[in-house]
């Protein structure tokens, strides 16, 4: 299992204000090229967003599904790549000062990904995901000093709950 750790210097709602904006995938998690869909209930536990992950010509269209949302501590996520395989990830955020740790966990549960001996993927992903939550803390951070993160709440399990939309797109 792969564990990556950065500080950001923004508040965490600013953090979950990114992932709860399933259209900016792909600019943060490596891999990931284009979205092509998204559900209306994402992050709600059970939403999937569609993308493709690859470079053209070799795309490879998939989803990540949503397994957790509990702004502003964590998410978990299901993202699958398939014929690679599918991974559990867990974002974890703590505020620390005016702004947050974040810590990534990835680790590979099924296909082809999940032969590789342990240690060489966990090298293969520490070294990905680092570069990933640095696209993120850009994202954030950037947010929330123009005050982006300011424009809407960070939908939280109580609206999902009620059916609102979570992606915000009266706000839009």
């Amino acid at each position: 299992m792969s564990r990556n750790v950065r500080v950001f210097d923004c508040p965490p709602d600013a953090v979950f204000e990114v992932l709860a904006d399933a259209w900016l995938y792909p600019s943060w998690v490596v891999g990931a090229s284009r979205m092509r869909d998204v559900d209306a209930s994402w992050p709600a536990p059970e939403a999937r967003l569609h993308h493709s992950i690859g470079v053209w010509p070799v795309l490879i269209d998939d989803e990540t599904r949503s397994l957790e949302w509990q702004p502003p501590l964590r998410m978990r996520m299901r993202p699958s790549g398939w014929p690679l395989g599918e991974a559990r990830v867990l974002m974890e955020v703590k505020p620390r000062g005016a702004g947050c740790v974040v810590r990534m966990q990835e680790e590979v549960v099924a296909g082809p990904g999940s032969w590789v001996p342990a240690p060489l993927m966990d090298v293969l992903l520490h070294l990905r995901n680092a570069e990933s939550l640095r696209r993120l803390a850009f994202l954030a951070e950037g947010r929330h000093r123009t005050g982006q993160d300011d424009t809407r709440p960070v939908p939280g399990p109580e609206s999902q709950a009620a059916g609102a939309d979570p992606a915000g797109a009266e706000a839009r």
